[in-house]
């Protein structure tokens, strides 16, 4: 797959999913993850974001990721993808498709989901 036709196809869907982020409502919805995009979380994404220290927002600071998602989709798919400062291209998630990369990137922008205490 070429990178720019990925930036591209990225870049659109999250132009469609996150459309509505400029209302406060939409932006701190909380977005939950199956169970395969959890485990590709815990093994991927976590590791920075769950870590002040590594200067990556952390998942669900809605304060943090406001300015993020203020640069736009376009700017978001390139740091996905290409990786940013500290991030690795596609967060080190060789096997993510485009909509999981935006899926676990709404995941940690979104209010925390309250966890289910059903088993």
């Amino acid at each position: 797959m070429h990178r720019a036709w990925k930036t591209a196809a990225i870049a659109a869907l999250m132009g469609l999913a996150l459309s509505g982020c400029g209302k406060k409502e939409e932006a701190a919805k909380p977005v939950k993850l199956d169970e395969r995009l959890a485990g590709i979380y815990s093994r991927t994404c976590q590791t920075c974001h769950e870590n002040a220290e590594t200067g990556a927002p952390s998942a669900h600071d809605l304060a943090a990721w406001k300015p993020r998602l203020a640069q736009g989709d376009a700017v978001l798919a390139d740091h996905i993808i290409n990786g940013f400062k500290g991030m690795p291209p596609l967060g080190q998630c060789i096997e993510c498709s485009e909509e999981d990369l935006l899926t676990l990137m709404k995941f940690m922008a979104s209010a925390q989901a309250k966890q289910d205490k059903e088993n």
